[in-house]
């Protein structure tokens, strides 16, 4: 399976199913199933702004209680989920989006058992085996 490294805490709300476009600023043609890896990347103050912003800008009041530092910091460097890659678009009506591109996500689901992984840049292989 194909998958992309996303960084804390915007991993999160795919996985949950409340992003539906993750902005990069590269095209890709790949449509499909793939892999929602948590980077290991970290800098307190980005994601606790991220945090906010999104709290504030894009998601409605009280819709859901946004994870906590901790949380988002034990799976960096996991496999957290996967969805559908349906589409990479350079607009979009979703509030999520502000990248020169978006890839749009279809049929999120968080895994139940997360799978400690090293992530890469751009797509990257997961071998099936480590996915059973």
């Amino acid at each position: 399976m194909k998958a992309l490294s996303v960084r804390a805490p915007w991993w999160w709300y795919i996985v949950r199913g409340y992003k539906d476009i993750e902005n990069r600023d590269w095209y890709s043609g790949y449509r499909g199933e793939a892999g929602i890896h948590a980077s290991k990347w970290w800098n307190t103050r980005e994601v606790e702004a991220d945090l906010r912003y999104i709290h504030e800008e894009i998601m409605e009041p009280g819709i859901v209680e946004p994870p906590t530092l901790d949380e988002l910091r034990r799976f960096g460097g996991h496999l957290v989920g996967q969805a559908r890659i349906a589409d990479c678009v350079r607009a979009h009506n979703s509030r999520w989006f502000f990248g020169a591109y978006g890839f749009v996500l279809r049929d999120a689901v968080a895994f139940v058992q997360t799978i400690p992984f090293k992530g890469a840049l751009g797509f990257f292989n997961v071998p099936e085996e480590l996915l059973r």
